[in-house]
């Protein structure tokens, strides 16, 4: 079916090659014509688009659980870890103790011990294509930094980047295919396990290591929520933030004026990012319907999935002047990229200073920079939206 024959308030489909490429239009629409959407695809679906609707459900944990927030269903018995993913897959009281526990990795103090490294690895990847004069910004700069910082937090060799990538896209970008995403999901639970089985007992620094000697109420937290965990800091903070900085990347290649601004005024960089952030959300989050409500003149109905639009309610008029403009020097900018309520990403920290280094080392070496004559950007779409391939050439 064309996009044409589409009514994205009763048919919507996030998979479509249109909505991956453009969906701002959709979303304008249907804030206007019907801003709480509705489809039969993927096991049905509801799709908020404004920015109160949004917050609400997502502040509203009684009526909306966090138990499965992919945005096309799975099987519980096999398309998940076997603890699930908390504290991003869990409702209260599961939720509170394992986020405490992850909190103290992202705290401001933590980051900054990852940031050298971070820097030395920009520079590295810099390196290795700057004299060629030209670079993919997306697969050889932006997807390469932030699987690696996690890999260190988790205390993994280097060399086990690529195979990260490769899992994490087929589990999100790929999550349609379900033969794709079980195999990447088993080949991650049985390398995980072994690394587990390989530090039980040991005095590691590392996030495995530490997990495994936690204790909650005076008893070790279970291999299959330790598991879990370690997933969700893999899967959550590798997609989602080189989404981010890869967006960032493609704006300035197709804006000189930002470029220049922000490469003559790199002290303009942390408003910058957060502008990039609203405006190029990357993250589609779901929730599950407890019990039946009506959100905006819409009944749902327990087991109803929500996917929680973070990225069309950053595009609200209602909430941001001018929304469909990127204004790098945005002052009034509350965005909700990072979610809302208890959900809100426990690793903001990680990819704000990721995004920050990122384009430091990017501008400061490679201040003068546009897309490839010919380059077809392409983006990825689902639970997580952003460019996987973007052509640049430069002096």
């Amino acid at each position: 079916m064309s996009e044409a024959e589409i009514d994205w308030a009763t048919d919507y489909d996030i998979f479509d090659p249109s909505y991956i490429v453009d969906p701002y239009a959709m979303w304008d629409d249907l804030r206007i014509r019907c801003p709480v959407a509705h489809t039969d695809r993927y096991g049905g679906s509801w799709l908020p688009t404004r920015m109160t609707d949004v917050t609400a459900i997502a502040q509203d944990i009684e009526h909306f659980s966090s138990r499965d927030i992919t945005v096309i269903p799975t099987d519980a018995d096999s398309d998940v870890l076997p603890g699930g993913s908390p504290p991003i897959q869990a409702d209260p009281p599961l939720h509170t103790w394992t986020r405490r526990l992850l909190l103290p990795w992202f705290s401001h103090n933590q980051i900054a011990t990852y940031e050298p490294f971070t820097r030395a690895l920009c520079g590295r990847l810099i390196d290795g294509f700057v004299d060629a004069g030209s670079a993919d910004a997306a697969a050889d700069y932006a997807q390469q930094i932030p699987v690696r910082v996690i890999g260190r937090i988790l205390g993994v060799p280097d060399d086990m980047s690529d195979t990260f990538t490769g899992w994490v896209r087929s589990l999100l970008e790929f999550g349609s295919d379900e033969k794709r995403r079980i195999a990447a999901r088993d080949e991650a639970i049985i390398y995980f396990f072994g690394e587990m089985e390989a530090r039980r007992g040991g005095d590691g620094e590392d996030l495995i290591s530490t997990l495994l000697r936690t204790e909650v109420d005076g008893q070790r937290i279970s291999d299959e929520l330790v598991l879990g965990m370690v997933g969700l800091t893999l899967i959550a903070g590798a997609d989602t933030t080189w989404s981010a900085l890869g967006s960032s990347l493609w704006h300035l290649a197709t804006h000189e004026v930002d470029r220049v601004r922000l490469a003559t005024d790199p002290s303009l960089l942390p408003v910058a990012i957060e502008e990039f952030l609203r405006a190029y959300s990357p993250v589609t989050m779901a929730r599950i319907v407890t019990e039946d409500i009506e959100v905006a003149g819409c009944p749902m109905h327990a087991g109803d999935r929500v996917l929680m639009n973070f990225p069309a309610a950053n595009r609200d008029p209602d909430a941001f002047e001018n929304p469909g403009d990127v204004i790098i020097d945005r002052a009034a900018n509350r965005h909700v990229a990072f979610g809302s309520g208890i959900h809100r990403c426990a690793g903001s920290n990680l990819a704000r200073m990721e995004l920050l280094v990122g384009l430091q080392e990017w501008l400061g070496r490679i201040p003068t920079f546009r897309l490839a004559e010919g380059c077809e950007v392409t983006w990825s779409g689902g639970q997580v939206r952003g460019p996987r391939h973007v052509g640049v050439v430069f002096p």
